[in-house]
């Protein structure tokens, strides 16, 4: 068989035919939905750690009243690793469990402000979000370009 029956053959074959399709003759193409997955690939419903810095800023506010609202935002989301702060800004990292970067990107983002009254965090916006799996954190740390491990956990001025 020639350069082109062969691909027609690999071509037919590719598709589950059998025949050599005749020159100009269009072939069905197949469609893959999205989130389905390979044979290997690990699922995609199954919930993954996701690192989590998310900085807001605004107006000054008492570095007292700061550190005691971000105490009690980490007691009422037991997930928070440590946070940061000034009187005008602060930053927030923790780990999230999720199915995937959007859905801990949305509880990320809607963290601040769902939590504002009951942990009396001062009015700021959030100006940062950063949202990395959980291999990506740990080859930025062994590669000496990422965040140190948060030690010690808890609430710190910058």
């Amino acid at each position: 068989m020639g350069e082109a029956g062969g691909s027609a053959a690999r071509a037919a074959g590719a598709t589950g035919g059998s025949a050599v399709r005749a020159a100009g003759e269009e072939r069905a193409l197949t469609s893959v939905a999205a989130g389905d997955r390979f044979e290997g690939e690990e699922p995609r419903d199954l919930p993954r750690l996701w690192h989590v810095t998310l900085s807001v800023s605004g107006e000054e506010a008492p570095l007292k009243e700061v550190r005691r609202a971000l105490e009690q935002l980490a007691h009422d989301h037991p997930f928070l690793l440590t946070s940061r702060y000034a009187n005008d800004h602060a930053e927030i990292r923790y780990w999230e469990e999720a199915r995937d970067l959007h859905d801990a990107a949305a509880v990320a983002l809607r963290l601040w402000g769902e939590h504002r009254q009951t942990a009396g965090l001062p009015p700021w916006e959030i100006v940062g979000l950063e949202v990395i799996d959980r291999q990506t954190y740990h080859q930025r740390i062994a590669e000496g370009y990422g965040p140190p491990p948060a030690t010690p956990v808890g609430a710190h001025p910058f």
